[in-house]
Formats: structure tokens, sequence, C-alpha cells
């Protein structure tokens, strides 16, 4: 299991809130349902093209998000966002101070951050991600 991200520096009397960092189980259980998703179209698509082997769809999605799944977990569940009670800090040391945060959302495992300016950022694979929205949402005030 990778370790969170060490917090970046904060200013002089900034506090560290909390810090979320993705969740490899989430990732699977995405990717298995994209999986799914995937074998699904793949064989209509087959059927509606006439191929007389439409079953090679599944094994043709499963294995194309099995390999992109493989390849980008270590990035994507080593994301590790920062809250402090000043700021939201990306994994590439973006900030956003809290009083621009104008919305938070949940969009499946995601939580959305999207600011006054309509900048928007996503903290992917999250175990909870509505409890992520309630923590940055109460540091949003």
């Amino acid at each position: 299991m990778t370790a969170p991200a060490p917090l970046p520096p904060l200013a002089e009397g900034e506090t560290p809130v909390a810090s979320f960092t993705g969740s490899r189980t989430t990732y699977v259980r995405e990717h298995i349902m994209l999986a799914a998703i995937g074998s699904v179209g793949a064989v209509v698509i087959l059927i509606a093209m006439g191929n007389a082997h439409p079953w090679t769809g599944v094994v043709g999605a499963v294995a194309a998000i099995a390999a992109r799944g493989f390849y980008v977990a270590s990035e994507q569940i080593g994301m590790t966002w920062h809250l402090t009670d000043r700021r939201l800090i990306s994994p590439a040391g973006i900030s956003v101070a809290r009083g621009d945060i104008a919305k938070v959302r949940t969009i499946f495992s995601a939580t959305q951050v999207v600011t006054r300016k309509g900048d928007k950022y996503m903290l992917k694979y999250q175990a909870d991600p509505a409890a992520t929205r309630a923590v940055i949402e109460g540091m949003a005030a």
C-alpha cells in the first residue's frame, strides 16, 4: 500500500484539517464496473455489426480495462489532496483558497470541487466521497 504524500509546507498559523488519498478497493471496484459496462457495449456493437463471435467483445473490454487499471493504479491511488483551515492543496501543489470554493459534489467515487471562477478539481477514487464532500464543505463556509 502506498503511503499518503507528505503535507506540503504551510503558511505560519495554517492548520492541517484532513488528507484525502484514493482507495485501492474503490479503484478496483470502479474498474470492474467499467469492464462490465464495456463488455456489454462491445457485445452489442459486435452483434449489430453481424460478427459471428460477439463474445470476443467481453474479452477485449476486460483486457483493455485491466491493462489500463494496472498501468495507472500507482499514479491514481497515490494522489493525495490536503485540506487546511485556509485552502485545499492538490497533489500538484495547486492551492484553492477555501473562500474560492463555490460547490462540492460527488460523482461516483470522486468528489468534485468547483471554484467561483469555474475551475473544477476531482478527488478521485474516494472510499467515501460523501464524507470527503462533507469535510470540504464544512471548511468552505
